[in-house]
């Protein structure tokens, strides 16, 4: 059997950290599953989805801000780094916080789809089982392949137990503890 890349870590997370650290800010690096990632740089419907996840939030629930790129430790024993695309927790959680934050206090983690090669092992498995692993609650995917909110939340032993996906248009209610009511037609007017 071969062992997988978290096995033999492309390099050590403090290696990561100072490479990601003297990265140019036109680039994202990632560290997922022992693997080094470039998040690709995301496109006007990208950014306007993401801005509609935060006004949602901020509607619903004032004393909760969506934070965007936001570092987290990630993986078992925290050896990942991530940024999501939104990582919705109380207002002023991450203010005394460095570049990479333990996700402990962030209430739901939120990623829109890009439309390109690996996107599906990153948003929808890597990424997933990451924050999983971290104990976030709720895991947001908004995928724009297949035109739908896909919810994953009770986060148990590295994975999420309960996934549950909505089509663009439906009302989705977020649970506990983000409880968060979402009128996702608009999401409509973001797809190609």
């Amino acid at each position: 059997m071969t062992p997988s890349t978290a096995d033999h870590a492309q390099m050590s997370v403090k290696e990561f950290e100072q490479i990601a650290h003297h990265t140019p800010e036109t680039v994202t690096l990632e560290f997922i599953n022992g693997k080094l990632e470039v998040k690709h740089v995301p496109d006007g419907a990208h950014d306007e989805i993401i801005m509609w996840v935060a006004d949602q939030c901020m509607q619903s629930r004032a004393e909760l801000r969506l934070y965007r790129e936001r570092g987290l430790k990630v993986e078992t024993y925290r050896n990942g780094r991530a940024r999501p695309d939104g990582a919705l927790a109380p207002r002023g959680h991450f203010a005394n916080h460095g570049e990479w934050s333990d996700p402990g206090g962030v209430l739901m983690v939120t990623e829109v789809t890009s439309y390109d090669g690996d996107t599906h092992s990153r948003d929808r498995k890597e990424k997933r089982d990451g924050y999983a692993a971290a104990d976030i609650p709720v895991y947001l995917l908004i995928d724009r392949d297949s035109n739908e909110l896909v919810v994953y939340t009770d986060p148990r032993n590295g994975a999420y137990k309960a996934r549950r996906s909505h089509p663009f248009g439906a009302t989705v209610t977020l649970p506990d503890p983000v409880a968060i009511t979402l009128d996702t037609d608009e999401l409509k007017n973001y797809i190609s």
